[in-house]
């Protein structure tokens, strides 16, 4: 593990708050205007103060103009795969290519189970997400037809389609070993967040998704390294890991690039604090570029 030497990218982590709508259309604007590379969005369908994360997809994606949004990450059992990737295509094409795809397996089970979808097993989720991807790549293939047999998943002679317009991003939010190598094997990237992996918790899972994309025949530089980082950015004064002012972030997140191998970072801030993401944008995501920069030299 170390800089697979990818170009840094810096987004903002929204949340979908059906009381402050208003509020998080700002927040997105904000991102917006100050050139952020992304905007990712939680999906939790089943949680009553949220809105549903494509419709709010699809509205910031309507009132930006360069900032390119994502499920932050999409749940899958309560979102068919087929009709999920004719989604972010859809979105894709509409938004001038500006939607990548986060996915994820699956969590809070009886939550799911409540609003009408599978309950699977951890096994069960594992395999339900390689189908999925196997249909996803199937429905962007541009092919004339396509068949996926899975035991949760089947795709019969699909006529697939529109193709999205560009390359769409189909990142895997996971932690465990069998689905960490399906990322190295297919997926374009990795969705982790600081407060489930911590910076000393990321070389071993580099290593998995690495060695199962050379078994893939991949180069593991390949895959973009996409870090949920939650913090504040202060004028004085350190409290931890990314709670400190703009001098500590710029080098704990140079050396999570540098040292821990991730090349994006999305930020989630106390109340989605529109003031918080501007320094992020304009103070710190320079700053780290140039100090990435210097050192790759």
């Amino acid at each position: 593990m170390g800089d697979y030497g990818r170009e840094l990218q810096f987004g903002a982590f929204v949340t979908p708050d059906a009381e402050a709508v208003a509020h998080t259309l700002h927040v997105a604007s904000v991102s917006d205007e100050r050139e952020l590379d992304l905007i990712g969005i939680q999906d939790h369908p089943y949680q009553k103060r949220f809105l549903d994360t494509w419709s709010l997809m699809a509205t910031i994606l309507a009132r930006t103009h360069h900032v390119r949004v994502f499920p932050d990450v999409a749940s899958l059992p309560l979102r068919a795969p087929a009709v999920l990737a004719k989604a972010a295509a859809s979105l894709d094409l509409l938004s001038g290519g500006r939607v990548e795809l986060g996915l994820g397996a699956g969590a809070f089970w009886k939550a799911i189970g409540a609003m009408g979808g599978p309950v699977r097993s951890p096994g069960q989720a594992a395999t339900a997400l390689t189908e999925a991807v196997a249909v996803i790549r199937a429905m962007w293939s541009g092919a004339p037809s396509v068949r996926v047999d899975g035991t949760y998943y089947q795709l019969s002679g699909v006529h697939p389609g529109p193709a999205p317009a560009h390359p769409i991003g189909l990142w895997l939010g996971v932690l465990g070993p069998r689905l960490l190598a399906e990322v190295g094997r297919s997926a374009d990237g990795w969705v982790p967040s600081s407060s489930y992996v911590a910076p000393d918790g990321l070389a071993d899972k580099h290593a998995r998704i690495d060695d199962a994309a050379y078994d893939a025949g991949r180069d593991p530089a390949g895959i973009q390294r996409i870090y949920n980082i939650f913090g504040t950015i202060t004028t004085t004064g350190s409290r931890g890991f990314l709670h400190g002012p703009a001098e500590q972030w710029i080098d704990q997140l140079t050396e999570l690039v540098l040292e821990y191998g991730m090349d994006t970072f999305v930020l989630g801030t106390d109340g989605d604090d529109p003031d918080q993401i501007r320094a992020f944008a304009d103070d710190i995501a320079p700053a780290v570029r140039a100090a990435v920069a210097d050192e790759r030299r």
